[in-house]
């Protein structure tokens, strides 16, 4: 059906096939119109028969033609899709009857060689309706970009914006440096109208805000598209064009959170609009008159998938209400779950799973806070750091530490490794460890048992701080119960103590945790219960210089003093940085031996099986000939892993058949 708007029939210039009838003319065979035979490098030779109708107003390929070679360009479909203006039988039906009535017509008058022959082409839908889109030519407003989008690329050239991620710089230079006018006219119900009005004699006048139409006139029907009223927004809201309190304070900006879909969209259109209007008087008055950027950082966030890695989309239903999530997990849960993944430029798939381990988190650290509450747990001057325990020390200088890493994660906007360090200091550091030490320093009463409240209060205090950004809810809550403070939102962010990190205590505690365990791993071997407590001797504590920490190792790896009755049964030895550990323990009538034997079984066979596939595959010389080097090592190293394991296991089952 868009035939009958061709103008022209277009072939390549280097063509031997038609070199001879370019400038020439051929009669349409619908209209009767006599239209030329031009010759342009868009052309493909080797696709079709090499020539091509050329239909300016209904493809933008054949428009850019159209425009290079001055060729007519009749709009022959109104907004409705229905054939108009072309003096045919055709004229008033729908595109889609006159495209059988074409395709007759032709046939009739013997004009078709060939039909049904596959043919596959890309044709652009709807994505409200599915209809397909009909490219038509018709009178826009348009916005000569050429000058706005030079200040907007020179903006992040000069540095005076920054991108984060960097990575997202060519694609911002690709978009601003090759911009094409902006068509900003729309044919839609809703929007912000066209500040267009026509007179009764042609006139056109675009009216202000404080401006009236004159009587009879008439507004544009058009509404600006959406990305034009949006790139407003920065500086229109505050009051702009008249100079307000807001602009003064808050504009330019300094920080643009946004998705990197819609870093040319969105970014884009407020860098070039804000550069522009930035000339103004009203905002750089105070400013130096120096030439002002809407915002001096863009942080470009990923999309938000599910958990499989899919787009959310209501078509396959997989979207996420946050407001159920909220309702069914927490407000920190849910807004910890979108920071923690939140990378510059990359995506977040989220599912349950994730929003599950976020309120475990949570729950982990309310838990903590009460426990330490329960215990008498204060905020007040540390005691010197002579009368600190290693554990408090080590506590300490982590913190201190772990402060620095989310300090330069959300300097950086790299908001989820910032939630990542918290996450594991909160959890596998400060809850798993320093608190169940922290449980045998309570029981010893006195000065330590009170260092041990002011340094718990002291790193609780901080933790809660620095994780309040990102679960605001309930930290508020915990900081008011352990501080008595106002509020945390007025509270000071954390900085650093200034003390120098004791080493020697962190490589003490490192080998209290190596140890406790091992032995714990021992313990498991052993079939023996996670709470069920054992007698046992630890022979070199003191020469390894875990001394100090005795009570701790007893009381973590639940061992109780020996009697004098007292029979090892089983030992195991861990070496450490300054000796090594023997641990003598009596597992008498504390394990079910055939409970023990059967599971030991089963995970020998798993471990034979795994030993003797990863045989099989070393062993076949053709798929050592193809595989990478790096992946024929990991295969050695899951071999010596079950070759291990087949040993170790195959030991204790042999321990239990001579018991």
């Amino acid at each position: 059906e868009t035939m009958l708007g061709d103008t022209a029939v277009a072939v390549h210039p280097e063509d031997p096939r038609y070199r001879a009838l370019i400038g020439t003319t051929l009669e349409h065979p619908i209209t009767g119109r006599q239209i030329p035979i031009i010759a342009d490098d868009y052309v493909d030779p080797e696709f079709g028969s090499g020539a091509v109708k050329i239909t300016p107003a209904h493809d933008p390929n054949d428009f850019e033609m159209g425009l290079r070679h001055g060729l007519p360009m009749p709009t022959i479909m109104d907004e409705r899709g229905r054939i108009t203006d072309t003096g045919t039988e055709f004229d008033g039906m729908d595109r889609f009857e006159a495209r059988v009535k074409v395709r007759e017509r032709l046939a009739r008058e013997g004009r078709v060689v060939a039909e049904k022959r596959p043919y596959l082409h890309s044709v652009g839908h709807s994505e409200r309706t599915g209809e397909p889109i009909e490219p038509r030519l018709s009178m826009q407003w348009w916005v000569k970009v050429e000058s706005l989008a030079k200040a907007a690329g020179d903006a992040v050239r000069n540095g005076d914006t920054v991108i984060h991620p960097r990575s997202q710089e060519p694609r911002w230079f690709g978009w601003v440096d090759d911009m094409h006018d902006w068509c900003i006219s729309r044919q839609l119900w809703w929007g912000h109208r066209i500040p267009i009005w026509y007179g009764p004699e042609g006139e056109v006048v675009c009216v202000g805000p404080d401006e009236q139409a004159p009587e009879g006139w008439v507004q544009d029907p058009d509404v600006l598209d959406t990305w034009f009223s949006s790139g407003l927004w920065p500086f229109s809201t505050m009051g702009w064009p008249h100079a307000t309190a807001e602009l003064e304070k808050f504009y330019p900006t300094s920080v643009l959170v946004t998705g990197y879909d819609i870093l040319f969209f969105w970014v884009a259109r407020m860098m070039m609009f804000g550069t522009y209007v930035a000339e103004d008087a009203v905002l750089t008055t105070g400013k130096g008159g120096e030439r002002q950027v809407p915002f001096k950082d863009v942080f470009l966030h990923g999309l938000i998938r599910d958990q499989f890695g899919k787009k959310m989309s209501k078509s396959r239903g997989n979207g996420i209400d946050p407001l159920d999530w909220i309702n069914a997990f927490g407000a920190d849960a849910t807004r910890f779950t979108l920071a923690r993944g939140a990378q510059p430029g990359g995506d977040l798939s989220v599912g349950e799973p994730h929003v599950l381990a976020s309120r475990s988190f949570v729950t982990k650290v309310f838990n903590a806070t009460k426990f330490a509450l329960m215990n008498g747990a204060r905020v007040g001057d540390l005691p010197d750091r002579a009368q600190l325990t290693d554990a408090d020390r080590w506590i300490l200088d982590r913190l201190d530490a772990v402060r620095a890493e989310a300090d330069a994660a959300f300097d950086a906007y790299e908001f989820g490794k910032a939630c990542e360090a918290l996450y594991h200091f909160a959890w596998d550091e400060l809850c798993d460890w320093y608190l169940e030490l922290a449980k045998v320093q309570f029981a010893a009463d006195g000065a330590r048992a009170e260092a041990t409240r002011l340094v718990l209060g002291t790193v609780l205090d901080a933790v809660l701080r620095l994780l309040h950004p990102v679960v605001p809810f309930v930290t508020e809550a915990l900081w008011q119960a352990l501080t008595g403070g106002e509020s945390i939102v007025i509270a000071p962010w954390p900085q650093a103590s200034g003390v120098p990190a004791d080493r020697e205590a962190a490589q003490r505690i490192s080998d209290t945790q190596r140890l406790i365990t091992e032995i714990r791993r021992f313990r498991s071997d052993q079939g023996l219960a996670d709470k069920q407590k054992v007698a046992a001797k630890l022979i070199g504590v003191d020469e390894a210089g875990l001394g100090e920490q005795a009570a701790s190792v007893a009381n973590l790896a639940r061992l109780t003093e020996p009697d004098s009755g007292f029979a090892a049964t089983a030992s195991v030895e861990v070496r450490l940085s300054a000796g090594t550990v023997t641990v003598e323990l009596d597992t008498s009538g504390a394990v079910d031996l055939d409970a023990e034997r059967r599971r030991l079984e089963k995970d020998l066979a798993a471990a034979q099986k795994e030993l003797q596939g990863t045989a099989a595959k070393l062993g076949n010389e053709a798929f050592l000939a193809k595989a990478p080097d790096h992946v024929v090592e990991k295969i050695r190293g899951r071999q010596q892993v079950a070759a291990d394991e087949v040993a170790r296991i195959g030991a204790r089952l042999a321990e239990l058949s001579g018991k």
